[in-house]
């Protein structure tokens, strides 16, 4: 049987490797098997990284949550459990926002979880 030669894929394969690892240092911007070694880990630092800034950014909306709520005379968890029982579903993020950009209608969704829970 003859020998199979891929050539023009492989080229592509590797191309495509060598393009993501332009701008790294040294070899691993050069050498195919470094280069793919460095792009692989990258991957999955991306991959990993993308849902530890979720999880970041959660924790952010919750201490600005908490520390407005406190503001108003109410801890986190009741002011949460206030909305919840008040039929009012607005997620952390928009809490937050509102928290900075509009403290007094904060304050009345404050208000408003401090009656659900008493």
């Amino acid at each position: 049987m003859p020998r199979v030669r891929n050539s023009p894929a492989t080229r592509r394969r590797r191309k495509k490797v060598l393009r993501r690892a332009k701008g790294y240092v040294g070899g691993r911007s050069k050498l195919f098997k470094t280069a793919r070694e460095t792009v692989d880990r990258a991957a999955s630092y991306a991959y990993r990284d993308r849902k530890q800034r979720r999880r970041q950014f959660r924790r952010l909306w919750i201490i600005r949550i908490g520390a407005a709520a406190r503001l108003h005379g109410i801890s986190y968890n009741k002011f949460i459990h206030g909305l919840k029982t008040a039929d009012i579903d607005l997620d952390r993020k928009t809490l937050a926002e509102i928290a900075i950009s509009d403290p007094e209608a904060f304050g009345k969704l404050a208000e408003l979880a401090r009656e659900q829970v008493s």
